[in-house]
């Protein structure tokens, strides 16, 4: 895993057509590979349609052509939980994925190779970062993106699997461990706690808190609050599992809650308690495969959001002045919230 170089090689149109073909010679058709993996992953047609974004009755078809392609058996034990590899479906598994290997390497160089600046860009991102993208995409004191490229948000908990091409880029809490991958460091989005303030001015008139649901209790964040809560015997308000939920609770009035401070420091309808909590403020790092990292759109996508960083340091910092220039664009998420 290396970090960023400023080699850039053009690269234009890299999604893929998810609906297209690219048949190998003697009639095994790489879009029936994938569908035979992406159903030995996900265990159901319907699971599979919605990762590789085709229907069901397409991945069926699918499915069945790449079954065809051995002599017809079948590969998969069909039962009530779902399906199933079965051991002629297993023997298959590793000459499979050395395909998919191979031709998503392809699909990478592919991608890196067009001179026009033009496409879409998927970014895998958490809450907070897709909140943060998607606030700053237009405005009078961020530099926008060229005008050729569509930023896709996809929001998970997961990081995307970056070599299978499930997005083009993250932007992420957490570095990842390993892999062909290149990450920077992007910034760090402050944190403090956030109560409504329209009342007499005592904290303690919302000592109850807003936090996150038992199955992310491992969360720094929730590990944080949950110290709190037993320290002070405060109840809990609210558990929800994203931000939107704990935003509208906590504005609502419902109780206190931990925001990154790009979103709390500008909503009038809040107030700060305290300072930021350094112990969890979040670092975020962008992360793309080896292969994709001097692709032109690629690029331009990390630049925009490096800059953005560092034209919004003291937004995301919590040293912004609140109701400055940037609340109107964090105002627009807040309205959805309310």
């Amino acid at each position: 895993m290396d970090t960023f170089d400023d080699t850039i090689i053009p690269g234009a149109e890299f999604r893929r057509d998810r609906d297209g073909t690219t048949a190998a010679p003697g009639g095994l058709d790489w879009d029936n590979v994938r569908v035979f993996l992406a159903v030995a992953r996900h265990g159901s047609l319907r699971a599979a349609g919605r990762a590789l974004g085709l229907s069901q009755p397409t991945i069926g078809r699918r499915l069945a052509s790449f079954e065809a392609t051995f002599g017809g058996p079948t590969l998969f034990d069909r039962r009530p939980e779902g399906l199933r590899l079965n051991a002629a479906g297993e023997h298959l598994i590793p000459a499979a994925e050395s395909v998919e290997r191979a031709a998503l390497m392809l699909e990478r160089r592919r991608a890196a190779a067009s001179p026009a600046l033009s496409g879409t860009v998927r970014v895998s991102v958490g809450a907070w970062a897709a909140n943060f993208l998607a606030c700053h995409l237009a405005g009078p004191h961020t530099t926008p993106l060229p005008a050729g490229i569509t930023l896709e948000l996809v929001e998970s908990q997961q990081t995307a699997n970056l070599a299978r091409r499930e997005a083009d880029l993250a932007l992420r809490h957490h570095p990842p461990q390993g892999g062909d991958l290149y990450v920077s460091k992007a910034g760090v989005f402050a944190v403090a706690v956030y109560r409504r303030n329209d009342h007499s001015g005592n904290e303690q008139d919302y000592p109850a808190w807003v936090t996150y649901t038992e199955e992310q209790a491992h969360y720094p964040t929730a590990r944080w609050m949950q110290r709190q809560i037993q320290e002070t015997g405060a109840a809990v308000a609210l558990r929800a599992s994203n931000m939107s939920m704990q935003l509208a609770a906590i504005r609502a009035g419902a109780g206190r809650g931990i925001l990154p401070c790009f979103i709390g420091d500008q909503d009038p309808l809040l107030t700060r308690v305290g300072d930021t909590v350094p112990e969890i403020a979040a670092e975020y790092w962008v992360i793309v495969h080896r292969d994709l990292r001097r692709a032109l759109c690629v690029r331009a996508v990390i630049d925009w959001i490096r800059n953005l960083f560092a034209e919004r340091a003291d937004l995301l910092l919590g040293t912004a002045a609140a109701g400055g220039a940037s609340a109107k664009s964090v105002r627009k998420l807040l309205e959805e919230a309310s």
